[in-house]
């Protein structure tokens, strides 16, 4: 019922904000430049490996090495205002189509955190990765990696259609008072770095 749920929802979402999906573009194009979509490898359902969409938010602002600047100095105000309406996860919708993605599930990280997760950590990817998830309705990247991560696990004990609908409607919410966009002193949130009680003695 979730996947057909899932299906049914991301195609009438993609045909009913076509328009928005549209106009974003044509915006990202003329004030970033292209390319318009930011692709990037994350894992999904039990660690496969899949290319999650979304729209750019970042100008590719390099060093005199050819580096990427910092994120905070990529961040313009029109990027901040995409992640901030969450209107940048708009294209996260064709991975909901094609299946990589559910509407609701905890959010797909980096692949290089992948052997930094502890073994109940891990089980986040017992689920589909969400657009959404119980995390987001709960802090977003204001709340620590720790909590995150229980939120997570708690959300794959107890999903079900129910829960889902409460969490899409309070994203909702959430899209509307701008809460828990990044952490303090960070565009989004902190890298994750393992865990503290786990990491070998120096």
């Amino acid at each position: 019922m979730k996947r057909l749920f899932d299906f049914f929802c991301s195609a009438f979402g993609l045909m009913v904000l076509s328009p928005v999906i549209l106009l974003v573009a044509i915006l990202i194009r003329l004030k970033l430049g292209g390319p318009i979509l930011f692709t990037q490898s994350r894992p999904g359902l039990n660690g496969k490996i899949f290319k999650m969409m979304k729209f750019r938010t970042m100008l590719d602002a390099q060093d005199k090495d050819g580096n990427l600047l910092p994120d905070e100095q990529r961040m313009t105000p029109f990027g901040t205002l995409l992640r901030a309406t969450s209107l940048d996860e708009l294209p996260g919708l064709l991975n909901v189509l094609k299946g990589d993605m559910s509407l609701v599930g905890p959010r797909p990280l980096l692949v290089q955190y992948l052997p930094l997760y502890s073994e109940e950590q891990a089980r986040r990817h017992n689920v589909r990765p969400g657009i959404t998830g119980w995390a987001q309705v709960n802090g977003r990247n204001a709340i620590s990696w720790e909590e995150k991560f229980t939120l997570d696990i708690w959300y794959v004990d107890n999903q079900s259609l129910m829960l889902d609908f409460k969490i899409l409607l309070l994203t909702v919410k959430k899209v509307f008072v701008r809460e828990g966009i990044s952490a303090d002193g960070h565009v989004t949130i902190e890298p994750f770095k393992g865990n503290v009680n786990e990491r070998s003695p120096k």
